[in-house]
């Protein structure tokens, strides 16, 4: 990870000589949406790279269930408090026991993570996922690794779940 860092600085200081003489071309729009877009890329490989460098995905993910509703139709999430390691990779197992849809909506969590995988029935979606839409009755399985510490709100935001009491938050410790 410390490589990484050094790296990113070393990387920082070039771009912005270049960019200082760059800036005199006619081009001077382009060098600077260019090196704006290497910078953004450059700050999020690094944990990407840690993470994925230490055969993370070789090891096997830390198991979490959460049942969105239960079976008496109450509008919770339980467990309603979750706490995670960054850099460590879970699988988060979501069910809905009850007889109404719910959601598990935790946007700014999900920017801060690296999403393996969502495997609902014969379905697996790669990529950047915001929510989960679980029907009554329904699973999914969501394999991530978190990057960013942080707490963050869970919520469903169905008309009045919310307010009924169905939130929760998570809270991402570094190592």
């Amino acid at each position: 990870m410390k490589v990484c860092k050094y790296l990113y600085q070393f990387l920082t200081k070039i771009l912005a000589v270049t960019a200082s003489a760059c800036l005199q071309a006619p081009r001077r729009n382009y060098v600077i949406l260019t090196l704006f877009l290497c910078l953004n890329f450059i700050n999020a490989t690094p944990a990407v790279a840690a993470n994925l460098s230490s055969d993370l995905l070789k090891q096997p993910a830390t198991e979490i269930t959460v049942s969105l509703g239960n079976a008496a139709n109450e509008l919770k999430f339980e467990p309603n408090h979750l706490e995670l390691l960054a850099g460590k990779r879970y699988d988060l197992r979501l069910t809905n026991p009850s007889q109404l849809k719910h959601y598990f909506t935790a946007k700014d969590f999900a920017d801060g993570i690296w999403t393996q995988k969502v495997e609902a029935g014969k379905v697996e979606i790669k990529g950047a996922i915001h929510e989960i839409e679980l029907k009554p009755g329904g699973e999914a399985e969501w394999v991530f690794v978190p990057l960013k510490s942080g707490i963050y709100g869970l919520r469903c935001p169905i008309a009045g779940h919310t307010e009924a009491g169905m939130i929760g938050n998570i809270v991402i410790s570094s190592n």
